[in-house]
């Protein structure tokens, strides 16, 4: 069981790849006007023009996953993810930096998208959610790293190299995919049950794999073999579920977590901070979301994802309140630089223990086997996009309306976030990912009550 752990950890190596990509921008941003100058519309654009080529890669690599399998799919994003790295450091002008952070895009996006997929479907009921929120775990350690080595590379002002570190997740990604096995789930589909069985003898007991197989063979018998990805998500029980698992993932981007992320060292560098103490500022805030991404993984299989999605709505709106309300008052400069360094950092700790982890694990939850992987594309898709306006419009918003009423907004956005959970997020504590399918086709049982019961 020891060896399939770090099976399961090393698949969620994925995380890495978006993680790094996240963070190392912050410290780009700092050093690239000395050979690239930018207009803060500019800047916005080469930051999220990432989540440009997040949106297609994982609107595409779902479909492709439920075609081609989970293993081969994250292969090829490791490949776009090492190109876009590359050339993303090799970049002369703005226009190439653009493109090449497209490229690199499609594996950050994909990677979003068949991942956490990935990780729900080889986990055993019991520890899904711990295990699939292993993702977001490798999501913030990626973050933290690329703060760390921004730290070390300031003082040369090297942004091109701060740029092809991030290609390293993709080369340790693609050598480890030869030793990673094939989602259980996917083979069962392609008739390959001697296969699926093998690898489930890495996570299950032997009497859980008999139930596991004969749970899953029962859903697919049950239901039409021409039925596609596109008529379940196009059908009435599935439509509302996937409106749900579409709002989680833009919920998750719009209450502000990346825009503190990618621009945390220019917030700290205009409160008067030097860039060296801005990244070493942005370093604790990295290490924070790393330390709750871990009590998330600990707590989300005991709590349950919809009382930890509401305690982490509740801790970033009212932290974001207070650092507000002192920016209003005192205005963002050297004496409260420290002020904004520690609330921001309960802000973290309030998104990572909940949303941050929470997200990863709850989305491939809504999804029936068939169209697992094209249906958490899509929500990936809509995450993706809402991280794109965000990211684009926030450093123009920053020049014009000051971080303080931006600050707000967030707070505001967050309240919506704790009614939206409260009213429509289903809770999939322990239930098996087949039960929870066989609830959502239940006509006679109204979707909410049937997988909002704590079973």
């Amino acid at each position: 069981m020891k060896s399939s752990r770090w099976i399961l950890f090393f698949g969620a190596l994925g995380g890495l790849l978006y993680g790094v990509d996240q963070g190392v921008i912050s410290g780009v941003l700092l050093f690239i006007e000395n050979d690239i100058p930018l207009t803060s519309f500019m800047a916005g654009l080469v930051v999220s023009s990432l989540l440009f080529g997040a949106i297609i890669g994982s609107a595409g690599a779902g479909w492709l996953s439920d075609r081609i399998g989970r293993r081969k799919a994250i292969s090829i994003i490791a490949v776009l993810f090492i190109i876009g790295s590359i050339a993303s450091a090799l970049a002369p002008d703005a226009f190439t930096l653009i493109i090449a952070r497209i490229i690199n895009g499609l594996g950050v996006g994909g990677s979003m998208a068949i991942i956490p997929v990935y990780l729900a479907e080889l986990a055993p009921t019991h520890m899904r959610g711990k295990l699939t929120a292993l993702y977001q775990l490798m999501l913030t350690i990626g973050i933290l790293v690329s703060y760390v080595s921004n730290h070390l590379l300031a003082p040369f002002e090297a942004w091109r190299w701060m740029l092809a570190v991030s290609a390293i997740p993709g080369v340790i990604i693609l050598a480890g995919i030869i030793f990673m096995p094939e989602s259980p789930r996917w083979l069962l589909r392609k008739n390959q049950e001697g296969k699926a069985r093998n690898i489930m003898e890495l996570f299950h007991k032997t009497d859980d794999i008999e139930n596991e197989i004969k749970a899953i063979k029962q859903v697919e018998n049950e239901n039409s073999d021409s039925e596609s990805a596109s008529t379940i998500l196009k059908s009435k029980w599935m439509r509302p579920m996937l409106i749900v698992a579409i709002l989680v993932g833009v919920f998750q981007q719009i209450v502000g977590i990346n825009a503190v992320i990618y621009y945390a060292p220019t917030i700290f560098t205009q409160a008067g901070m030097e860039n060296s103490a801005s990244t070493l500022g942005t370093m604790g805030i990295g290490l924070v979301n790393v330390l709750m991404t871990v009590v998330a993984i600990m707590t989300v299989d005991k709590l349950g994802r919809k009382k930890l999605l509401n305690i982490g709505s509740i801790a970033m709106s009212v932290s974001l309140i207070v650092l507000s309300l002192i920016l209003f008052t005192s205005g963002l400069n050297a004496s409260t630089a420290w002020f904004t360094v520690i609330f921001l950092g309960i802000y973290v700790m309030g998104f990572a223990v909940s949303w941050g982890a929470v997200t990863w694990v709850i989305i491939p939850e809504l999804f029936p086997l068939k169209a697992r992987g094209a249906g958490t594309g899509i929500a990936i898709m809509g995450m993706s996009a809402a991280n794109l306006i965000v990211t684009l419009v926030f450093p123009m918003l920053l020049d014009s309306i000051g971080i303080a009423w931006l600050f707000t907004i967030f707070a505001i956005i967050g309240i919506g976030s704790l009614g939206f959970v409260s009213a429509f997020v289903p809770e999939t504590k322990g239930r098996s990912l087949e039960d929870i399918e066989n609830d959502l086709r239940k006509d006679s049982v109204p979707i909410s009550e049937s997988l909002t019961a704590d079973k």
